[in-house]
């Protein structure tokens, strides 16, 4: 186990209709479960062989048999079942900082761009900086990092709107917090965000 260091992944539970709605709303259900069980996919590549534990935090029920493993550096969870997600979040980075790890981030499994090279860059700022955020083109972030608990963060948001990453920032600032922003990059939740992505792995994705 890695203590000092910890990733959380935050997922859906694949299932028809329940996942990736705004862009089923345009493809079709069968295709935006397929798109999101390719990300699941990539997104399992990607964290592989970042230098952390990872806890891979389920919305619905823990699956044993899919494809996260349940060995070391992974271990399974059901996020907190409250439907406000800053809720969600503020749970598991609880658990984490009880569990006695150092600098912990969370990511979701939407970001086609997001690589390994980004979240070990999350984690190396966190050896000098007090948080980390990575924004999204929607004016959500991809990516939240910190070294102890900050509740403010996951307070006073409306969630899914364009106003949280910027209102993450104000928390830091007034916090007085040492901080680093990553990049932007785009979350997949619609049909036009697909165009971020090149044709052909498009077409992978959504088979």
């Amino acid at each position: 186990m890695n203590k000092k260091r910890l990733l959380i992944i935050f997922v859906k539970n694949p299932e028809l209709g329940k996942c990736k709605t705004r862009l089923a709303a345009t493809i079709g259900d069968v295709k935006a479960l397929n798109f999101y069980q390719n990300m699941l996919i990539r997104t399992k590549e990607v964290v592989e062989n970042v230098n952390a534990d990872k806890a891979i935090y389920y919305s619905s029920f823990i699956d044993e048999n899919d494809l996260w493993p349940n060995i070391i550096p992974f271990f399974k969870h059901l996020q907190n079942q409250n439907p406000d997600l800053g809720i969600k979040m503020k749970s598991a980075f609880e658990e984490a900082f009880e569990a006695g790890y150092e600098s912990v981030c969370i990511i979701g499994s939407d970001c086609y761009a997001l690589d390994e090279k980004v979240i070990e860059h999350a984690f190396k700022s966190l050896e000098n900086k007090d948080a980390v955020l990575g924004p999204s083109n929607d004016g959500g972030y991809y990516l939240l990092g910190m070294n102890q608990l900050h509740p403010e963060f996951f307070q006073n948001k409306d969630w899914s709107t364009e106003s949280v990453a910027l209102d993450t920032l104000q928390d830091f600032k007034n916090l007085h917090l040492k901080f680093e922003l990553l990049e932007e990059l785009t979350d997949i939740d619609n049909d036009d965000d697909l165009k971020s992505i090149p044709d052909t792995i498009v077409k992978q994705l959504l088979n």
